[in-house]
């Protein structure tokens, strides 16, 4: 595929959604209708495109973000198609952060749901511009207009309607052209594009009205015309909707079925018409090692600057996906970045390859804009930042959620542990929600991740992947803790005295308190202390090495060895000895008194707290809502439409532990929930 020159001509998007909302059918009729793939594969056949790995087919949902490219209107657009269980989050995460765009795919009986929700906190986070295409609208029980209601209500943002579908005339009505689109030949793909009938029209008349003065609050030109009853022509309409859109102040809005073939080619206008080019997004501020900022304008000249997001091992070995902010790319070039702990690594770009979902082809050059898979990088991991050699900076990294499940898990074969090490290793480079401890208690392994299903897949990974078979225990709810009331407590750090009399002895002394702030408030260190003897001072070494302490006091508390959260720690009094208060002694002292303090504060366990959604047919409601109450649910609202009802709660995850077994029990296999990590909380 040949690549365009101008990077007007390149759109970096990403499809997302809540799970089962149609994702990967809408890719795989996108990837149909460029010709980019010459037959539409079925998420429910397993023969998806873009589920190409063996777990993707099995379990018929998808796991990995999936790379692919595509042409159309002589543009190139480079996609991600993303995950849409919450397990997977990191997957949409990371998409997001060096895409330019997204479409977000919306259920058409359902509207916004929970992932939904997620999904669009992240977008948001990154300002990205995204079109909304609300599928399945050939469905019983499915509601455009309920739909646009949600979005605002639960999304708090401005969908804009360009194509309404209209079921009577087996196609969608664009409201800019005023025509009537249908889509005939066995799979959609023959677009038949003719002007409305006047009686169509009139139904809808008042969407073209909104529209229009959607448009009129963007471009202040239009706004005469429009109140003044005119009638703005497609390309000053498509102009201010754009600018709206670069803006993130509106979100054009597309109906139909991608399982139905309905629908798909007009999104596909709007991604190109609406969604911007690598060039029309802000510059990207990196951090240089000196804490100073550089803006990082998207440019194939100048030094490179891409961002590495995904780590995935390739038929068995090591491959990084990055996306070029600046500067050119070619195999054999040297490249640095810097590490997590600050050093500065230098490597080599062995090969470089565009991507097809589970299809890689060999490059010769990548330049600003471009998502490409690199070879040969042994160290680089996700969030790191790769730049020619002696020019180092940092763009923003990708954060990963801590994990709220663990397994205990053991070699089937005692042979293979070692082995087990190492693949557990592999895997964690790809996934960074990942975790590998060990039980203090009973010094089993456990593998901590973001779900049943995230832990379950990994399992699967495993043994297809790698051939490790592994035994599991019962999943085990990560804990976190904190205190319940303040207190203090004052330590001596005194080593016994050393025998050469040249050596000082090394002693410190310090006063700690510790309070409780806020949940979700996350730690505060206050460092003011009164010094003994007057006239005392500490440097900047003794400033972090009390730093240092606190912060690792702080992961092991005192009832579990769990990672303390929302507590300030005050480091009321420290008292120096002469030479002999080294930074190293006063570190100690703190760290003692604090441990201390945290005993002193009746300390308590944190236990993840989830957000739930349930939907399940309204005869069920009665049984459903009896179970979750006595799991200790708060039920938070619940709604009816269609003869389905949901249910939105808060729940404790450890009672939610095996809940899709009781819930097909209960609904006879039709019922559906999905969870969220919300806090941890007493």
């Amino acid at each position: 595929m040949k690549k365009p020159s101008r990077s007007s001509h390149v759109r970096n998007i990403g499809v997302a959604a809540h799970v089962d909302a149609g994702k990967t059918t809408l890719t795989e009729r996108i990837l149909f209708y460029t010709g980019a793939s010459h037959k539409i594969g079925e998420v429910h056949d397993g023969a998806a495109h873009m589920d190409y790995l063996a777990e993707e087919q099995r379990h018929g949902i998808t796991i990995t973000a999936a790379v692919t490219q595509a042409r159309w209107r002589e543009h190139l657009i480079q996609l991600i198609d993303t995950p849409g269980h919450v397990d997977f989050s990191i997957e949409v995460e990371r998409a997001l952060r060096v895409l330019d765009g997204g479409v977000i795919v919306l259920d058409g009986v359902r509207g916004v749901e929970p992932q939904t929700e997620t999904v669009w906190r992240q977008r948001a986070r990154f300002k990205l511009p995204a079109l909304l295409f609300i599928n399945k609208m050939d469905r019983p029980g499915a509601d455009f207009d309920r739909c646009l209601a949600s979005v605002k209500q639960r999304l708090h943002a401005e969908p804009v309607p360009i194509t309404v579908p209209v079921p009577e005339a087996g196609g969608v009505l664009h409201l800019i052209d005023r025509t009537l689109i249908r889509f005939i030949g066995e799979q959609g793909e023959q677009v038949i594009v003719d002007p409305c009938p006047p009686e169509i029209w009139e139904r809808h008349r008042a969407r073209r009205e909104a529209l229009a003065l959607a448009a009129a609050e963007v471009d202040e030109s239009l706004a005469d015309l429009v109140l003044s009853g005119g009638e703005p022509s497609p390309e000053q309409l498509r102009a201010a909707i754009r600018a709206g859109t670069l803006a993130g102040t509106l979100f054009p809005c597309y109906g139909g079925s991608a399982l139905r073939n309905l629908g798909v080619q007009p999104l596909l206008d709007g991604v190109i018409d609406f969604l911007p080019a690598p060039l029309d997004r802000p510059a990207a501020l990196a951090e240089r090692p000196d804490g100073t900022h550089e803006e990082v304008v998207m440019a194939p000249d100048g030094p490179l600057a891409a961002l590495a997001f995904k780590v995935q091992l390739w038929d068995g070995r090591r491959h990084v996906f990055a996306r070029l902010y600046r500067g050119r790319l070619s195999p054999g070039d040297a490249i640095e970045f810097l590490t997590a702990d600050g050093r500065v690594q230098r490597e080599q770009v062995a090969r470089l390859f565009e991507v097809d979902a589970g299809k890689k082809t060999k490059r010769d050059l990548a330049e600003a804009g471009d998502i490409v898979l690199l070879a040969g990088l042994r160290f680089a991991t996700t969030g790191d930042t790769l730049c020619t050699p002696g020019q180092v900076l940092s763009l923003e990294r990708i954060q990963a959620h801590d994990p709220v499940l663990g397994l205990a898990i053991e070699p089937a074969a005692g042979t293979e542990e070692d082995k087990l090490v190492e693949v557990l290793g592999k895997v964690r480079q790809e996934d960074p929600t990942l975790r590998v401890e060990e039980d203090p208690e009973t010094g089993q392994r456990l593998l901590r991740g973001m779900g049943e299903l995230h832990l379950q897949i990994v399992i699967e990974r495993l043994e297809r992947e790698f051939g490790v078979g592994v035994r599991v225990g019962r999943p085990a709810v990560a804990t976190r803790e904190t205190i319940t009331q303040p207190a203090s407590a004052e330590a001596l750090f005194a080593p016994p005295p050393t025998p050469d009399p040249r050596q000082p002895d090394l002693m410190a002394r310090a006063v700690v308190s510790v309070r409780l702030r806020e949940r979700g408030g996350g730690n505060l260190i206050e460092l003011e202390p009164r010094l003994r003897p007057e006239g005392a001072q500490l440097d900047e070494a003794h400033v972090q090495a009390i730093r240092e302490s606190i912060d690792t006091t702080l992961t092991s508390g005192p009832l579990q060895g769990a990672q303390v959260l929302d507590v300030a720690v005050s480091v009321e009094e420290v008292e120096l000895f002469g030479a002999g208060s080294t930074p190293a002694a006063t570190a100690a002292a703190v760290g003692k008194a604090l441990r201390k303090a945290l005993e002193n504060a009746r300390p308590a366990l944190l236990t993840p707290v989830m957000r739930l959604e349930v939907v399940v047919p309204e005869p069920n409601l009665g049984a459903v809502l009896g179970d979750l109450q006595a799991r200790r649910a708060l039920i938070q609202a619940t709604e009816i439409q269609d003869d389905l009802a949901t249910i939105r709660a808060e729940a404790a995850l450890e009672p939610l532990l095996g809940y899709a077994t009781t819930l097909r029990s209960l609904t006879q296999g039709r019922g559906q929930f999905s969870l969220e990590f919300e806090r941890f909380d007493l």
